[in-house]
């Protein structure tokens, strides 16, 4: 269960190498959390995730787990629920694509739909009925700035996570009155593995900024939060810059 300040004991990170995945378990790990699960395709990259977190003093496990085997999710992630309450999921895994590529390659483009999209809705779902279930528990959603309006740069990446921000939403409405809370985080741009070598956009964040405000949302039991502060005043701007001036943009 929670403390009074909301961090949980137990955690399960969906994505187990996920740079923000693995600085929130660290986090959460300095405060209270003693058993972690790391869910992800097995790897050198999984097993020194885990490692590392039993460096910190916690319990980890690790579990096979494939976003785009939906058709496993609920064997899997439901056996982790047996072990024991899961206090809160975090949803981290994704592809960003390569939207040059991916723009004429379209089983490509698919992949980073059904990645970001259709294996979040499967693993989403499968976790909030275990939450339900046991009544109670955080779902944590990793959304993207990038999902409030879809970019000439990278739609593809963009539209697959308007998709996981709006289920992440309606999840949370469904669940109101629950004992399930569900938290939509909203990154912009965050300097990791995953965006090396791109150019860096403005108002620019770090695995460990997200983490911290994922702990503050936690414990306001927030139903959205901005990664820095600032960019929902800036998207909200952006949502309503008329089309033909932000075809124009150097956004």
């Amino acid at each position: 269960m929670k403390d009074a300040f909301g961090a949980p004991q137990s955690l399960l990170v969906l994505g187990g190498t996920s740079e923000i995945g693995l600085a929130t378990a660290r986090r959460l790990i300095a405060r209270r959390t003693r058993t972690v699960w790391l869910a992800g395709r097995p790897s050198p990259a999984l097993t020194a995730a885990a490692d590392s977190l039993r460096a910190l003093g916690a319990d980890v496990r690790t579990v096979p787990f494939d976003a785009l085997d939906t058709e496993s999710h609920e064997e899997r992630l439901g056996k982790i629920f047996t072990e024991g309450d899961i206090d809160m999921v975090l949803l981290a895994f994704g592809v960003l694509g390569d939207q040059a590529r991916d723009e004429s390659d379209p089983v490509a483009a698919v992949r980073v739909a059904q990645t970001n999209y259709t294996g979040a809705v499967s693993a989403g779902l499968v976790c909030a009925g275990a939450l339900q279930a046991q009544g109670h528990g955080s779902l944590v959603v990793l959304s993207s700035v990038a999902g409030e309006r879809a970019r000439r740069a990278d739609f593809i990446y963009g539209s697959s996570k308007a998709g996981l921000d709006a289920f992440a939403q309606g999840l949370g409405d469904a669940l109101h009155g629950t004992g399930v809370h569900v938290m939509v985080v909203r990154p912009g741009f965050v300097r990791s593995k995953m965006t090396a070598g791109l150019a860096e956009a403005p108002l620019a964040t770090t695995p460990e900024a997200v983490a911290g405000a994922i702990e503050l949302g936690l414990r306001r039991r927030s139903e959205t939060v901005w990664v820095p502060g600032a960019l929902r005043m800036v998207m909200a701007a952006v949502r309503h810059v008329p089309r033909p001036l932000f075809r124009r943009l150097p956004v």
